[in-house]
């Protein structure tokens, strides 16, 4: 059974761990930030290339596995699986969503 995330949270997920990083990034709001890896990548554009080169440098897929609401983030727990040294491992996507966009995403 699907775990019940907010449909841009859903909408990132499915476009991201197929590769679509333009339509992954539409799931963002045009100012929105993501940190991940000791880097902050803003706006939509930033978004699309910082999904297109980790998917190409990881070949990871994210795959939900808990959601909860701390704080006013959506935390996302994913197995994520790819090409890097310890694959799998479990991380944290903290969301914040602002009307029907990701306004930020925190990896960690």
């Amino acid at each position: 059974m699907p775990l019940p995330l907010p449909a841009p949270v859903a909408g990132y997920f499915d476009a991201a761990n197929a590769a679509k990083a333009a339509q992954a990034s539409l799931f963002f709001a045009l100012d929105a930030t993501v940190a991940d890896e000791n880097h902050t990548h803003t706006g939509t554009a930033e978004i699309a290339a910082w999904i297109a080169d980790v998917t190409a440098k990881y070949a990871c897929i994210a795959t939900p596995s808990a959601v909860r609401e701390v704080g006013g983030e959506t935390i996302v727990t994913a197995t994520v699986a790819g090409n890097f040294p310890g694959s799998p491992i479990e991380l944290d996507y903290a969301f914040r969503i602002s009307g029907d966009r990701i306004a930020h995403l925190a990896i960690g």
